[in-house]
């Protein structure tokens, strides 16, 4: 009975379901059918304030005048969140998929990749919020095996050293989004690709005291 009633809705309503179990539309006419996605449109967020108070910011603590990093952890992890912004001609450069931190919930998972746990404890897992100076380059163990020490600067990020909270590239960040599905998450790191992080490195190796500064929208 339960597969008959299912088989009504389908004629009746026209909906089918894809992998990821979301409902589509279909409508035919006689010569064709078409598919109309009900997904989420994406959201285009304006952060033009953000760019100004980062020019201020690094003007005021003598910080890179060239570019910096902005990631918006209030972004669905299935898109690309992580910009660098060029303060001489004023527009973004380039952007790259980043991992945010697992939480409470499993390492690798996607669990939380339309709603960010944000924490600054220790053993937290969570990424935290605020602006962070990059600073040495360093060996690690992920990825292409370069890492940048991230140094917090308000109370919100104040022990991400100690929490061993780097930039570094990790193989399961895709290059490309993948929205609707997430970014795997890690322990609290920014990490990339490492294609990413092939072209992240060569900025920063020129580029130093570069401001990064994460938030949610």
């Amino acid at each position: 009975m339960v597969i008959k009633n299912y088989l009504l809705l389908i004629c009746v309503f026209g909906f089918s379901f894809n992998k990821e179990n979301k409902p589509t539309m279909v409508s035919e006419n006689k010569h064709k059918s078409k598919i109309i996605s009900l997904e989420k449109p994406r959201i285009e967020i304006n952060y033009g304030n953000y760019y100004k108070e980062a020019e201020q910011f690094c003007n005021r603590n003598n910080l890179n005048q060239n570019k910096f990093i902005l990631i918006d952890l209030g972004l669905h992890s299935g898109y690309k969140r992580f910009f660098i912004y060029d303060f001489k001609k004023i527009a973004v450069s380039n952007s790259y998929m980043v991992s945010h931190g697992c939480g409470a919930n499993n390492w690798g998972g996607t669990a939380s990749k339309d709603k960010v746990e944000i924490s600054n404890e220790f053993d937290s897992h969570c990424s935290s919020l605020g602006k962070y100076v990059i600073l040495d380059r360093g060996v690690s163990q992920w990825g292409i095996k370069v890492n940048y020490i991230l140094q917090g600067k308000e109370k919100s990020n104040s022990n991400a050293r100690s929490r061993a909270v780097v930039l570094h590239s990790w193989e399961a960040v895709p290059d490309n989004e993948v929205y609707p599905r997430g970014t795997p998450e890690g322990w609290g790191c920014p990490a990339v690709s490492n294609e990413s992080m092939k072209e992240i490195d060569e900025l920063l190796k020129t580029n130093k005291k570069v401001l990064m500064w994460i938030i949610k929208s």
